[in-house]
């Protein structure tokens, strides 16, 4: 039995969380626990990260805010990424509020912009925000749909300066895809708007199985059977592909333009080509795997699959969605003129659309791609070729998502796709409450990687890391636009800051480790025996001295050999003191002066004509005699060189004899020594004779 006060709390709770209960209450499903301590959240007037996987529900929390707001008499407002999202969130939030109560704003739309919602992309908040608009003004609530956004290389630092300037009293409620390191990112955010509740989701509310779409059909990534606790395993069935890939590329080959059906035979062969687009419809279609977002990373290749598929003749539809895709087309162009459609293909466009395929990018006429989200909403096209833009929260419900590639254009190369992104994209398949399961297809082609592609399905790690780079036309910009003192907070209040903060901090404890350890050191060096740091400091010095002494001998060899090397005359005969050729060599020609050039070419007294290298030349050469070279000497002659090795060795022998002694007759006269008398000095040699 519950105590009076227990009693009383739990009415106080119950109380509290009416608003809640009855928000539910309308709600055509039950809230799962994440939703609800999100929305528990909300009500408590936190500000919330969400973070859970794509077509999990995150909106409901977004709506539960909005509704608290304008139940309050406050504004909110919605912000998105990309246009195509905001138009989406509008049409969903003007059939739930009415006309009078919401408003969009995009860069080219402006529909009742002082509306109590608005929805609107990123950018225009933080151009509101710089220019003081007086919008802001009784701003309750702000929703950051795709907040993840903010790693996007090129428009990602936008969400970092809407969350730093944004005033401290508006309520955020963040909504992001599943990233490995939310607590550290909720960290960040309640440094810059205070007390955040962090919600994580990591299971997917619709199973999704991975498969690979060959020209024999579909095959499963994984062995099927296995339990979900099991580490799957790559199915034996994709071994081929395996091999092709190490064989290389010249296994695969594209699809022709004109498809003439499904290809089932030919065995492991058939299988390594890649199927048209069109045949990866059909196959789609066969499985019951439709409706399908088939991602083409180019809109050229959107425009161009929808092609194919009508040259092939491929039909989706029957008589009765035909019609109603037309009334939504021709409603949604009703306003263009003929000829202006007949510039924009609308002809082609509506065929491929009545036939149940469509194109969907930004170089579409926002009205075709309006269009296109309506009818595949309803169910009606079954195919739509798109860009990866459709993939950021778009809510175009599909059974089945493929993919031609696992690589895209990223501005300034062809980089694979990242886990996250293809989790991002593969997460628009599977409907919840209408599908039991979703189903994810990356059709075969060159380069094709199994175990690539097993490694993003089932890599759980996405780090959200902050693409926010200063750079100076940042900063000039800011501080035109709110000051020097302001310009300042958003630089250092940045999540780039805060995880480069994080780092240092990190660095620091490393630091004062290893000098905490090298105290340790330095106090077990010392005993009553004497300092070894001490001794160490001498040893230190002794070979400093020893290294200075040896680079001083060096030296003064070197420059002993330069000078016997400037001195060297063709014809010398030297000898080698050490190396290879080490021994007696005539000089052929004497190289070039300095370390850089080459050596003396000798005929070495083995006989061989080689230059002398550096190394040969380490222990110097020892002047010995000289001898008259012809002026044509061939080196590679052997007769000559025997020649001139006999003249060397005789010359050798005679430098080394004492002269002849005089006849007695020619002998001078010996004379009495004198104590004080020098010793004669010996005659100069005579040298070799002058040029």
């Amino acid at each position: 039995m519950t105590s009076p006060a227990e009693q009383y709390a739990a009415f106080r709770r119950r109380e509290r969380l009416q608003p809640l209960n009855d928000f539910a209450a309308d709600l055509p499903f039950d809230l799962d626990s994440y939703q609800r301590d999100a929305c528990e959240a909300v009500l408590q007037g936190k500000g919330v990260l969400v973070a859970a996987p794509t077509g999990a529900g995150k909106t409901v929390v977004a709506t539960f805010a909005v509704t608290r707001a304008l139940q309050d008499g406050r504004k909110a407002f919605y912000t998105t990424p990309i246009k195509a999202l905001s138009n989406q969130k509008y049409r969903e939030y003007l059939a739930m509020f009415g006309p009078e109560r919401v408003g969009l704003l995009t860069g080219d739309v402006a529909i009742n912009p002082r509306a109590d919602l608005v929805i609107m992309t990123t950018e225009v908040l933080r151009n509101m925000m710089y220019a003081n608009s007086p919008d802001l003004d009784n701003l309750s609530v702000v929703i950051l749909d795709e907040v993840h956004y903010l790693a996007d290389r090129f428009r990602g630092p936008v969400w970092e300066e809407v969350l730093i300037q944004l005033p401290a009293q508006v309520q955020v409620v963040s909504l992001s895809a599943t990233v490995s390191n939310a607590e550290e990112f909720g960290a960040w955010l309640a440094e810059v708007r205070g007390q955040v509740e962090i919600v994580v989701c990591e299971r997917r509310p619709v199973p999704l199985w991975q498969h690979v779409m060959t020209r024999n059909g579909l095959v499963d990534l994984y062995i099927p059977g296995q339990t979900d606790d099991a580490a799957p395993r790559l199915n034996p069935e994709l071994a081929p592909l395996r091999a092709a890939r190490r064989s290389g590329p010249g296994h695969f080959s594209r699809g022709r333009r004109h498809y003439g059906g499904p290809h089932r035979a030919g065995g492991p062969g058939g299988a390594l080509r890649t199927p048209p687009r069109p045949a990866v419809i059909e196959a789609l279609d066969r499985e019951a795997l439709l409706p399908a977002i088939f991602f083409v990373f180019s809109r050229a290749g959107c425009d161009d699959a929808v092609a194919r598929c009508r040259e092939v003749g491929l039909r989706l539809t029957d008589k009765s969605e035909r019609d109603r895709i037309r009334e939504i087309i021709e409603a949604a162009v009703a306003t263009i003129p003929g000829a202006d459609l007949d510039v924009l293909g609308y002809q082609a466009f509506l065929a491929g659309a009545e036939a149940g395929f469509a194109p969907h990018h930004a170089g579409m006429l926002p009205v075709f791609k309006q269009a296109v989200e309506v009818a595949f909403g309803l169910g009606l096209i079954k195919a739509v070729f798109a860009t990866e833009t459709l993939a950021l929260g778009i809510n175009m419900p599909a059974r089945t998502v493929a993919m031609d590639r696992l690589d895209k254009w990223n501005g300034s190369e062809h980089a694979a796709l990242t886990p996250g992104e293809y989790t991002q994209l593969t997460g628009r398949a599977g409907r919840r409450g209408i599908d039991i399961e979703g189903h994810a297809v990356v059709v075969v082609h060159r380069d094709f990687d199994p175990e690539a592609m097993a490694s993003l399905a089932s890599k759980r790690t996405y780090p959200l890391r902050s693409a926010f780079r200063p750079t100076y036309n940042m900063a000039i910009n800011l501080i035109e636009r709110v000051g020097r003192t302001q310009a300042r907070d958003v630089l250092e209040l940045s999540f780039a800051q805060f995880q480069a903060d994080r780092a240092v901090v990190g660095w620091a404890r490393e630091v004062r480790r290893y000098d905490e350890a090298i105290t340790g050191y330095e106090q077990a060096m010392v005993c009553d025996k004497g300092d070894f740091a001490e001794y160490a400091e001498l040893r230190r010095r002794l070979g400093q001295l020893e290294k200075q002494a040896s680079r001083a001998s060096a030296a003064a060899r070197a420059a002993e050999r330069e000078q016997i090397l400037r001195g060297l005359k063709r014809g010398d005969i030297v000898r080698v003191r050490q190396g290879k050729y080490s021994g007696t060599a005539l000089i052929l020609d004497t190289g070039t002066d300095g370390p850089g050039g080459p050596g003396p070419l000798v005929l070495t007294e083995r006989g061989p004509v080689r230059r002398l290298a550096a190394r040969d030349l380490a222990g110097g050469l020892e002047p010995i005699t000289w001898i008259s070279l012809p002026k044509r000497f061939n080196g590679r002659d052997p007769q000559a060189r025997r020649q001139q090795a006999a003249k060397v060795a005789a010359a050798v022998r005679a430098s080394f004899q004492p002269p002849s002694p005089m006849p007695a007759a020619e002998a001078p006269a010996p004379t009495e020594p004198c104590a004080s008398a020098e010793p004669p000095e010996p005659a100069a040699p005579t040298g070799p004779p002058g040029p």
